[in-house]
């Protein structure tokens, strides 16, 4: 997407998704390849990543702590500044509650970029609602690569 300080407009999304049988190593080359790719291809100003939570889940901790830092060296390697957003502040930028779920998120997401549909998978609609947050919230943490 891209905003010029009042309007947000939508461009693309995707996700980038590997065969959960491939050993890890493969599956993180490969999330570094094709994020190397939508880089190049979008030469993007900013990025915004969300800070690791897990409440019950801890068993998906590594594996996406693992691709959250395969995320991180990609945009280190372009040299685009990141900002990190808590859960929390996500929902609260992009819903104004930070106890909305996912399917509010994914409508909330679609009504502020003007989508005709809510954004699939859910992965797609939590990267769009990154780079909202990113667009109006400027206070989080940002990093530079």
């Amino acid at each position: 997407m891209e905003w010029d300080g009042n309007t947000i407009r939508y461009l693309s999304h995707g996700c980038i998704s590997t065969k959960p049988s491939s050993p890890q190593e493969e599956r993180l080359l490969f999330i570094h390849r094709e994020f190397d790719q939508v880089l190049e291809k979008w030469k993007p100003q900013l990025s915004a990543i969300e800070t690791l939570y897990f409440g019950r889940n801890v068993s998906s901790a590594i594996p996406v702590a693992e691709a959250r830092g395969i995320a991180l060296l990609t945009l280190a390697q372009f040299g685009i500044p990141v900002k990190e957003f808590r859960p929390i502040a996500v929902k609260q930028g992009v819903v104004g509650q930070t106890v909305a779920d996912k399917t509010q998120m994914q409508l909330m997401v679609k009504v502020i970029l003007g989508l005709k549909q809510a954004p699939k998978p859910q992965h797609a609609a939590d990267a769009l609602a990154l780079a909202i947050c990113a667009a109006r919230c400027p206070r989080e943490r940002e990093t530079t690569g």
